[in-house]
């Protein structure tokens, strides 16, 4: 039985940015607890050259919906980064799920082929949609995924594998 690359691609965003969506929840709950402004998280990063948790998110969420979008052969909808506040954050994911679910297998089944470029600072990046889900969309997901999970957790938010993998 094959893959398809629906069944490679909005699945797997999908639930990244539940569990995402469930680290943030819990870091509301961490901040709740210990009585400290959940803003003070918003900000931090693992190091000084690194995007803070806001970033992280918003990048994450740029990802899956710029990932479908490609490889439907869609345009790209463009979101303002004015994300201030957890709860701000948690409906960026609600907005990014809702993007991905719009889509269905027929979209996206057959896009193996299909030439994607992704502009980058650097230069254009130019792949098959199978390639640029396998080896760059998908790995950029997780990237700012796991960033913001070990944001979390080094200021003590109580989460562990199990909520990083659903």
């Amino acid at each position: 039985m094959s893959l398809s690359m629906y069944q490679a691609s909005a699945p797997v965003f999908q639930r990244m940015l539940r569990n995402l969506k469930t680290l943030l929840q819990k870091a509301e709950a961490h901040a709740e607890a210990r009585k400290f402004d959940a803003a003070n998280l918003l900000n931090f990063r693992l190091y000084p050259d690194m995007f803070p948790l806001t970033r992280q998110v918003q990048i994450a969420t740029d990802a899956a919906k710029g990932a479908m979008a490609r490889l439907a052969g869609v345009d790209i909808p463009s979101w303002e980064d004015v994300e201030t506040t957890l709860p701000e954050l948690i409906a960026r994911i609600d907005k990014a799920l809702a993007y991905v679910e719009s889509f269905r297998p027929e979209q996206i089944d057959g896009s193996e082929d299909r030439a994607i470029t992704v502009q980058l600072r650097s230069g254009p990046l130019h792949f098959t949609g199978q390639e640029f889900l396998l080896s760059f969309a998908l790995p950029n997901l997780f990237f700012h995924v796991t960033t913001a999970y070990n944001i979390l957790r080094h200021n003590g938010v109580e989460i562990g594998k199990r909520d990083y993998l659903g």
